[in-house]
């Protein structure tokens, strides 16, 4: 089997093994002496041929012994003495053909496991290359750049816009606006007051502003962050691979055998029979070939496991830890409600707040005007936009009025001095986890964009297939604060949950979690790479992760697609199934051959072939890894597929429907009643318009088409159920609106249900399309 590195050997880091090396010359030299010789055998000339076994035998010997001596070193006898023993043997008594067999069976192991064993680096050079090396230290009047080592507690430094904060420290006159996604995962800008502590690796999002520093460079947050990561990973212990702990009673086995074979008959030819039909190559071949099988139908699925210990050890997990942002959830903010004054429509402020915002690259202007965009609304035109970080942006209308977006101007008075709507939109923000970009028009409000950081549609169905493949423990570990945390944990179906976890913490809460069960932790951030590099294995999500995080973990998710996790579970898990069955069961074949070649019914030659052919059957068996196995979820169509992205773009659409749904049914207690019967109108005609056709259209084109790949009708009833309270619900609308047009206005006795049969149909289609979105629409590939 294929050398492990000492952590002292590692320096925290892992050998990279791309299949290069002694492994595929050894291989190629050996098949050409092999197949040499067994053509000039065929052709009459057997003492070339012999000679060709011979090169070949020897040709394996010192590679052999090498990795002997390896092994030893560790501690641990593996599978290769047989085989030098096997060899040695085979030249003494003249089976040459048998020795060249071994010699192939051999080499072939060595480079299917260095196939298996493609390390990746772990010298943290990106993490490295993004550390500050510099900072600017004011001195008086003047600004001078100096090493990082050279700051001390106590100096005065300038941070510019877009640098690193260099050394942990507090700001001093003017707020900051920062980034500080890479210590704690959260994608939203936060603002710091003076006097406010900052931690390095935060990267100035606003204008410069002056820190005062309160630790050294090797005392601050992002070396420490960086050491955490060196020491998690040369801490780890080297993993046992399957087949050394296979070896650990086959080896001694074999060895008696042999010499029980040679004491009481007298004959070595039958010792050294015995030797090679116990060669164990179901633990050389079969297991690395399930492993490496493992690997590629990995990567077919955008899974990059990066060695065969890595897949080992996954397919044993039975606790995982996940982060929050960007790993659970899409670590991006998404525009998910508005709310607007008396007079304004939610389509008014969100195309009002998208005009202001399109030039901001503030990473909730983004979300907005990406909401704008979803929705086709067309932007009025501005002029003269300017931002002041912390606060917003603000530009000029073609009226001559004044819009802005950001902070509320009104946050210092008293709540009851607040319109009622006002009061409303804190409450769901504070209820929702949510952030609020006010809309205001010449320092008046008249709406608020609400956005938030959405669960992952595909996070629920991943954490069931997760328990599918064997997990029986799952526990978010974030930085983020307990509220969203928890709530998040509840949707997804978490048992545990950590929150405001720093980088060590989130170290100590995996080695706790080590010490009950082998444990993954799954992370995409630079803070989340010391918690991968202590994890059992580690999982980053690498599509649009920090490189640290990826250059850290054993497993890297090159989809943005947490669901590709329960993939590579559960290929692990099977692929590990598949590996142990052939392992043992090619051993137990190999017992039986040793049975007989102990009471020399078994010649060495014969022995040599018979092996073969238990060889190729263990290979065909682990072969099997390559194909799908139960559980590794439904395929869809492409024209299916298709279907799923089709209705997929028409909820995001039909968001303005739903936003309208719940203003009209406040609008029913905080407006006059002219303008709640506009309101109903409204609704009642993008129901009839929009959503009732979207919801007939699923339910005969959509809901058909998935149901084969879902295991038939039955699947989608419930869906279909609640399509028949949706229209049950339009329908009631429609007839409360129809009653009151002939006299124009709606009747107080009409309130309470009409409002009732309002917000029960918002909360109808929020969960409605909830669940579409997570288990019909995270079917598709992108």
């Amino acid at each position: 089997m294929a050398p492990h590195t000492a952590p002292s050997e590692q320096g925290g880091a892992r050998r990279l093994l791309s299949g290069g090396g002694i492994e595929p010359v050894l291989l190629g030299a050996i098949t050409l002496a092999t197949a040499v010789g067994l053509i000039a055998w065929a052709a009459g000339a057997h003492g070339f041929a012999d000679r060709c076994w011979i090169v070949a035998t020897a040709a394996a010997i010192a590679p052999a012994l090498m990795w002997v001596v390896q092994a030893l070193r560790r501690g641990r006898a593996g599978v290769d003495l047989i085989a030098v023993l096997a060899l040695v043997g085979t030249l003494a008594t003249g089976e040459y053909l048998a020795g060249a067999l071994i010699a192939l069976m051999l080499s072939g192991g060595r480079w299917l496991d260095a196939a298996a064993e493609r390390r990746a680096t772990r010298d943290l050079r990106e993490l490295l290359r993004h550390a500050p090396r510099t900072a600017r230290r004011r001195t008086g009047d003047t600004t001078e750049t100096v090493p990082l080592a050279d700051i001390r507690i106590g100096d005065r430094l300038v941070v510019g816009p877009g640098e690193t904060v260099p050394v942990d420290g507090r700001i001093t006159g003017s707020r900051a606006v920062l980034d500080e996604s890479v210590l704690t995962g959260e994608s939203a800008q936060v603002t710091r007051e003076a006097g406010d502590p900052v931690r390095s690796g935060a990267v100035n999002a606003g204008s410069a502003f002056d820190l005062r520093a309160t630790a050294t460079e090797e005392h601050s947050t992002y070396a420490e962050i960086v050491r955490l990561t060196q020491q998690a990973g040369a801490e780890r212990a080297p993993v046992i691979r399957l087949a050394d702990r296979y070896a650990a009673w086959f080896l001694p086995l074999a060895l008696a055998a042999a010499g029980l074979a040679w004491l009481i008959s007298g004959d070595a030819i039958r010792a050294v029979a015995v030797l090679v039909v116990a060669t164990p190559c179901p633990l050389l071949l079969a297991a690395p070939v399930a492993v490496v099988s493992g690997i590629s139908r990995a990567a077919r699925k955008g899974v990059v496991v990066r060695d065969g210990a890595a897949l080992e050890t996954l397919g044993r997990a039975r606790t995982v830890c996940l982060d929050k942002t960007g790993t659970l959830t899409t670590g991006r903010p998404r525009a998910f409600d508005i709310a607007t004054a008396p007079g304004h429509t939610p389509a008014e402020v969100l195309a009002l707040a998208a005009a202001v915002d399109q030039y901001s690259p503030h990473v909730l202007a983004e979300a907005i005007t990406a909401a704008a965009a979803e929705r086709g609304l067309t932007l009025p035109p501005v002029h003269d936009v300017t931002e002041q970080p912390g606060q917003g942006a603000r530009a000029t209308l073609a009226d001559g009025s004044t819009a802005t977006v950001g902070q509320r101007d009104t946050e210092h008075l008293p709540a009851e001095r607040l319109p009622a709507w006002i009061r409303a939109a804190d409450n769901r923000a504070a209820l929702d986890g949510a952030a609020l970009a006010w809309v205001a028009v010449d320092d008046r409000p008249i709406g608020a964009v609400l956005l938030r950081d959405p669960v992952r549609h595909d996070a629920p169905r991943t954490v069931r297939r997760l328990r599918e493949a064997g997990v029986t423990r799952l526990v978010m570990i974030t930085g983020d604060r307990p509220e969203p945390a928890r709530e998040i944990a509840a949707v997804v179906g978490l048992d545990e949950v950590r929150a405001r976890q720093s980088p060590t913490d989130k170290v100590a809460s995996v080695r706790a979690e080590r010490e009950r069960a082998v444990t993954v932790m799954v992370g995409d951030g630079v803070n989340d790479a010391p918690a991968l590099a202590a994890a059992d294995v580690g999982v980053a999500m690498g599509a649009r992760g920090a490189s640290a995080s990826s250059e850290a973990a054993d497993i890297v998710l090159t989809a943005d697609r947490v669901d590709r996790l329960a993939d590579a579970a559960q290929i692990a898990t099977r692929s590990r199934r598949i590996a142990v069955q052939s392992a043992l069961g090619g051993m137990l074949l190999s017992l039986v051959a040793m049975g007989f070649a102990g009471f020399g019914l078994l010649p060495p030659a014969a022995g040599a072939l018979l092996q073969e052919l238990i060889d190729v059957a263990v290979i065909l068996n682990a072969l099997r890894a390559l194909r799908p196995g139960r559980g590794t979820g439904p395929e869809i169509s492409a024209d299916t597929e298709e279907l799923v992205h089709r209705f997929a773009a028409e909820h995001d659409d039909l968001r303005e429907v739903v936003e309208a749904v719940r203003d009209a049914a406040d609008r029913l207690t905080t407006s006059d009643p002219a303008d709640a019967l506009l309101a109903v109108r409204h609704v009642d005609h993008l129901l009839t318009t929009r959503l009732l056709p979207h919801e007939e259209a699923e339910e005969h084109e959509l809901y058909p088409a998935l149901a084969d790949a879902l295991g038939g009708p039955e699947t989608t009833a419930t869906m279909s159920r609640t399509h028949t309270e949706i229209h049950r619900l339009a329908h009631r609308i429609s007839t409360h609106l129809a009653h009151a047009e002939p006299v124009g206005a709606l009747a107080p006795e009409q309130h309470d249900d009409l409002r009732a049969c309002l917000y029960g149909l918002h909360s109808v289609l929020q969960l409605h399309f909830a669940q579409e979105e997570e288990n019909y629409f995270s079917l598709s590939a992108a």
